[in-house]
């Protein structure tokens, strides 16, 4: 039971991860201007007039209504008159944003409601962990520890929507994710009853590392690449795609660049795997997944962003983070091969 639901865990956080990539796409982040509810709602309206002013209606404490495009908070439970009364409302004072559509909202409460999900399983897994106590300690407090990750992760979610999406948040969320998939990887290996026989040697794993850092770099740049594209966007809007990579920012360029090393050395993590024999066949996937990083990365550049790649772009690097993350804790209980000696 602990192993089905750290396996849900680890499924739902790729979710939440996706439903976040499409929110960005889609430009949805600030489609719940409040949080963790939606408007003030456990369930976000679907319609505008949800948030007029409503009289003779019954309003709970925290539901939200505009007026004169500002948000305003019911300060407690009353039932409103026939005119709006300023006094049963204080000014939401988080951030100034006030305009409500539906498929924003809809598309960023999707992506709170994973998260709810993903929470719910990994407190679930949580609570199974105490039946390793006794034998296995350290799963238990690994398992408490990603809980605690998810828990932070909803923090700085909230934090994400109150500096009306700031970039540095909006990476620091994301490489949250990251980490909380490595611990959940940790705790699939380390749970699982199957072994097969891995080799290595300290040059192979200090490369699997380096190529890991790699990874998280380029996740990183690219975070940085978007908000440039999404900033180009807000200035020469959807139209001119041509003009979305215009006069790039450096990190562009070390971005696009720096793939290059990311296939240098997983190629040759890849070549010492296979002439040497070390047995770790995830790395086949590991090249697959860089592939179609490359191909999605070309279409983005070459033929402006075509629908769906930017998600992809990301997904695939999150689940190639996943697959060396994997491969890493593998390598770490692998048979050391001494140095042949050269003759």
């Amino acid at each position: 039971m602990y192993r089905t639901f750290l396996k849900i865990s680890l499924i739902l956080v790729y979710l939440v991860i996706i439903a976040g990539a499409v929110v960005r796409m889609t430009g949805s982040g600030m489609g719940c201007p409040d949080w963790p509810k939606c408007f003030g709602y456990y369930i976000p309206p679907t319609e505008e007039a949800e948030l007029q002013f409503q009289p003779n209606r019954l309003y709970e404490e925290g539901q939200v209504i505009i007026v004169d495009e500002s948000l305003r908070v019911a300060s407690s439970d009353f039932t409103s008159g026939t005119t709006y009364n300023e006094e049963n409302w204080s000014t939401y004072d988080r951030h100034d944003y006030a305009i409500f559509n539906p498929w924003h909202t809809w598309i960023e409460y999707v992506n709170r409601l994973l998260g709810a999900l993903a929470g719910l399983a990994m407190l679930i897994m949580t609570a199974l962990s105490f039946n390793y106590w006794k034998s296995e300690k350290h799963i238990t407090i690994v398992t408490i520890v990603s809980l605690i990750l998810m828990c932070i992760q909803g923090y700085l979610g909230a934090k994400v929507v109150y500096s009306l999406l700031a970039p540095v948040k909006i990476t620091i969320h994301m490489v949250m994710a990251l980490v909380i998939v490595a611990v959940l990887n940790y705790l699939v290996h380390a749970t699982s009853t199957k072994r097969i026989a891995h080799f290595k040697r300290p040059f192979f794993q200090n490369l699997l590392i380096i190529s890991i850092v790699f990874t998280l770099i380029q996740i990183i740049l690219g975070t940085q690449v978007r908000q440039f594209v999404d900033n180009q966007i807000d200035i020469v809007g959807y139209t001119a795609k041509g003009l979305w990579l215009k006069d790039p920012t450096v990190s562009f360029y070390i971005h696009r660049t720096f793939s290059i090393l990311v296939v240098l050395v997983n190629g040759m993590l890849w070549w010492q795997n296979r002439k040497l024999g070390y047995g770790f066949q995830k790395l086949n996937w590991v090249l697959i997944l860089i592939g179609i990083e490359i191909i999605s990365g070309i279409a983005m550049y070459y033929i402006d962003f075509p629908f769906g790649t930017q998600p992809l772009h990301l997904i695939i690097a999150t689940v190639l983070f996943g697959v060396q993350s994997y491969i890493l804790m593998e390598s770490l209980k692998a048979t050391k091969l001494p140095k042949i000696a050269k003759s």
